[in-house]
């Protein structure tokens, strides 16, 4: 609902009165306590009430100027003093001096009676006290009031016997309410003060809980940043193998795999001295192979070697196990080693083929204690890199040395096989000219075609031991990288220039006409083998065709004169010597 107008108005002017108010009594900046800011707003709002108060009464009551002018001055005084920081002096100025009223009649004889005079004011001002005064202030009013109101009789002018038992009523009374109040002040504070040490105990409480749990998630906090840390450092180790992996995947020759090994490991770890060594034939030494290092170069230089069972290395050389020294100076194992002055704790990782430890990984840094569980994990995964890594490249040398080897058996068989071909052939050649082909008598010896023969490379333009030029292009016919024939094609142009599409256009016609009589011969050789096949079958059907000993040597002696043509044939049995 929408308020109204008037509604807001009213609200509006309330506001302003509360804001008007609270201006009214609002205690010195100075004061920061809130116990003592509420002190010093009570008397400001009890001074101020009393003040308009007593300015009423003196418009109404002009007879007792003198009583309410004084009133009225203590009022605003202590409401002054309230306004600043010395709110506790306003409180006892305004606490004493309104009891003190109380008996100042008395004392100038212009009170109406003992009773009125107590009772109209004292009572007022010691109850305001309780509420201002602190319990020793409320105590210090209490005695003073009792002590005046008990010895009136001597000082008060006005009549008042110590036989008047209105006058031991009166004083017991304020007396008694005084002690009231400050047993009252007692008991209240008794319940602040249980109240505050309840408070105090639950702040106490709540900060221990606070500290506790700060320091847990402290804790929590410290436990997460540590297992951050470890999980980026695995990550980090871990992603640093894959690319290892990688680049060592990429290397296929063992004069880069070492040390392209040592130092990406150096330089993605940080390490002081990464080596590679491998193990003899004889399995007597660990010999070095790669190094980072500067010391560890210098031991490359002179051949360093460690036998088996020796220091860290020697140690995982000869059990196939990894070993860690932590405190290099307190392992009995280490091998103190000059050209490595800087070594705190070092690791060896054996390098494994097949079950068989074929080299080490060692591993040196320059702080102790440098090698965790983890990085035994992460090196140890690195080891297994480098050892498929050396075992696919010593693969890979036996694969290209064994292809070697069958690639030159393979070209000695195509050249004893050409060259017996050659030498049987009736024609060294045929030569194609206007249209026709001729059968060359002799083979052609020209310079070009010689030096064609024995590089193996085209040959163009050569002279023939004058000054004229030729237009002469020789090719070698190869086979498998053996020269077979040669492609001699010479020009009636004799300023021709050969070009590179044109020799290119030859080789690679001289290339199908190789794979072309290669072919031929093949198949040469296949109907020959095809033929003595079928002649050794016809034979052997014959000689297994007679049933005695006279007829398989008469069919025996005829294959064999059939098959190699009117040779004589003599058949002799082994006679047994005596």
């Amino acid at each position: 609902m929408r308020m109204s107008e008037t509604e807001k108005a009213s609200r509006s002017r309330v506001n302003w009165v509360l804001r008007a108010w609270r201006f009214l009594i609002e205690p010195d900046p100075a004061i920061r306590e809130v116990g003592e800011r509420r002190r010093a707003q009570l008397l400001a709002t009890i001074s101020l009430i009393l003040t308009g108060l007593f300015l009423v009464a003196l418009f109404f009551q002009p007879r007792g100027i003198g009583i309410f002018f004084a009133l009225l001055v203590i009022s605003i005084a202590s409401y002054t003093l309230s306004r600043t920081r010395y709110y506790r002096i306003g409180s006892y100025f305004f606490s004493f001096s309104f009891t003190s009223l109380a008996f100042l009649p008395l004392y100038l004889g212009t009170a109406n009676g003992f009773v009125s005079s107590i009772t109209t004011t004292g009572h007022v001002a010691i109850v305001v006290a309780s509420i201002l005064l602190s319990l020793r202030g409320l105590t210090a009013l209490v005695v003073f009031s009792s002590i005046a109101a008990f010895a009136a009789p001597i000082y008060s002018q006005v009549p008042v016997t110590f036989q008047d038992e209105f006058f031991f009523r009166t004083a017991g009374t304020f007396m008694s309410i005084g002690i009231i109040l400050i047993g009252a002040n007692i008991f209240r504070a008794r319940i602040e003060r249980d109240r505050l040490k309840e408070a105090q105990d639950i702040n106490r409480e709540l900060e221990d809980l606070t500290t506790n749990l700060e320091q847990r998630v402290d804790e929590r906090t410290s436990e997460l940043e540590k297992a951050t840390k470890q999980t980026s450092r695995r990550a980090a180790q871990l992603q640093t193998i894959t690319e290892l992996a990688e680049a060592i995947a990429q290397l296929q020759d063992l004069n880069e795999i070492f040390p392209n090994v040592t130092s990406l490991i150096s330089e993605r770890f940080g390490f002081y001295h990464v080596g590679i060594f491998l193990v003899d034939q004889d399995r007597e030494f660990a010999i070095l192979q790669s190094s980072n290092s500067e010391g560890g170069k210098r031991m490359l230089e002179r051949g360093h070697r460690l036998r088996l069972g020796t220091g860290v290395v020697g140690f995982t050389a000869n059990t196939g196990q990894p070993r860690i020294a932590l405190d290099v100076g307190a392992d009995s194992v280490f091998f103190d080693n000059p050209d490595l002055p800087n070594t705190r704790s070092e690791v060896a990782l054996p390098l494994k083929s097949k079950g068989n430890t074929i080299g080490v990984l060692d591993v040196q840094s320059t702080e102790a204690g440098a090698f965790s569980n983890e990085d035994l994990q992460v090196l140890t995964a690195l080891a297994n890199q480098v050892s498929i890594a050396l075992e696919n490249a010593r693969l890979l040398t036996e694969t290209r040395s064994a292809l070697t080897q069958v690639q030159e058996v393979y070209n000695e068989f195509t050249r004893t096989e050409w060259s017996q071909t050659v030498s049987k052939a009736e024609r060294p050649g045929f030569l194609y000219q206007s249209g026709r082909i001729e059968i060359l008598e002799a083979a052609l010896q020209t310079p070009e075609v010689i030096s064609a023969v024995q590089s193996g490379e085209v040959v163009t333009d050569q002279t023939n031991g004058s000054q004229e030029r030729h237009a002469v292009v020789a090719v070698p016919v190869k086979l498998r990288g053996e020269v077979i024939g040669i492609l001699h094609i010479q020009s009636n142009d004799p300023s021709r220039t050969w070009h590179d599409d044109e020799v290119s256009l030859v080789e690679a016609v001289a290339e199908r006409a190789a794979f072309a009589m290669e072919n031929a011969r093949l198949f040469q050789d296949a109907r020959r083998r095809a033929a003595k096949e079928r002649t050794i079958s016809e034979a052997t059907a014959r000689i297994s065709g007679a049933f005695n000993i006279e007829n398989i040597l008469h069919a025996t002696a005829e294959e064999l004169e059939r098959v190699l043509g009117g040779s004589e044939v003599l058949i002799q049995f082994k006679s047994e010597e005596k």
